[in-house]
């Protein structure tokens, strides 16, 4: 960084203050599970433990939620990352003058309170399948699946849009007039130019659910996910045993990013490779040699 020392200690000042807001409070929790006390405790450590680790795992209510929240989860990707391709494929489809008043709709979930979503959702399928004969689906694992899918859908669209907003159309007409089916332009050509935004939309749509609190509160009924279960716990006091839940969660979250940016690197290495193999076949084409194998 350029400027005087008092710029440069302004701003290692600035940085270090700004990684201890990021990362204090994990900080915090990560040494508080395992360190002995009964309570969250940092300093002074009184010994190392994993006590907390095995009590977490023990607790009936806590696994059953986090079993839940994974379930309800996968739930939710299954029907948000669907919803939110047909939305963005709807989207450049449409005519310009509409363009602006779908998008509106679209994205309105996301401006709405997630207290409104829950709370409408349970008046909505209460009366519903009462009216249709469908009680059963009026579950609170359903409720919410539906409730948390209504404004992820939004979120999961507008990431595959701004990829696809990058989609070069010619590909589509150069397929077409070759005599591909409009199935098969979808499935060979699209889908494989959109794997990285749907895979983005997955892991946003998993994550978005399992922390969601606000709707799932409201729409859960009388079951239990993990964020419910930990909000009942905390009103009680905290204990190791949810910082412990902390330090694990982090962990399959940081184990999960470094997965998915090998994969992707991966993936970005061969397209390269397959880009440089054609190039050098059609400028062999071009001149009179030999295509390489």
């Amino acid at each position: 960084m350029s400027g005087g020392p008092f710029q440069r200690i302004m701003f290692a000042l600035y940085i270090a203050i700004f990684f201890l807001y990021l990362l204090g409070p994990l900080a915090v929790m990560g040494v508080s599970a395992f360190n002995t006390p009964q309570y969250p405790q940092v300093w002074p450590i009184e010994g190392l433990t994993l006590d907390w680790f095995g009590l977490l795992l023990a607790d009936a209510d806590m696994m059953y939620g986090l079993k839940t929240s994974i379930w309800i989860g996968l739930l939710v990707v299954c029907i948000s990352v669907p919803v939110g391709l047909a939305g963005a494929i709807v989207m450049t489809q449409i005519s310009a003058r509409l363009r602006s008043t779908y998008y509106l709709i679209v994205v309105s979930p996301v401006l709405t309170p997630g207290i409104i979503i829950g709370i409408s959702t349970v008046v909505f399928w209460r009366q519903f399948t009462a009216d249709t004969g469908t009680r059963f689906l009026y579950d609170g694992i359903i409720l919410t699946v539906l409730g948390q899918s209504s404004f992820i859908s939004a979120y999961c669209m507008l990431i595959i849009l701004a990829r696809l907003q990058r989609f070069d159309r010619v590909q589509e007409e150069a397929a077409l007039d070759l005599g591909a089916s409009y199935p098969q332009v979808f499935r060979h050509i699209l889908l494989p130019f959109l794997k990285p935004a749907l895979a983005s939309a997955a892991v946003l749509a998993f994550l978005s659910s399992f922390e969601n609190y606000n709707t799932t509160t409201f729409s859960i009924l009388s079951d239990k996910t993990l964020t419910t279960v930990l909000a009942g716990r905390v009103r009680q006091g905290t204990t190791p045993a949810i910082s412990a839940l902390a330090v694990l969660i982090v962990g399959v979250t940081i184990i999960g990013a470094i997965a998915y940016e090998i994969w992707k690197r991966r993936a970005d290495a061969a397209a390269a490779r397959r880009q440089r193999a054609a190039i050098a076949a059609e400028e062999a084409e071009l001149a009179g040699e030999p295509i390489p194998a």
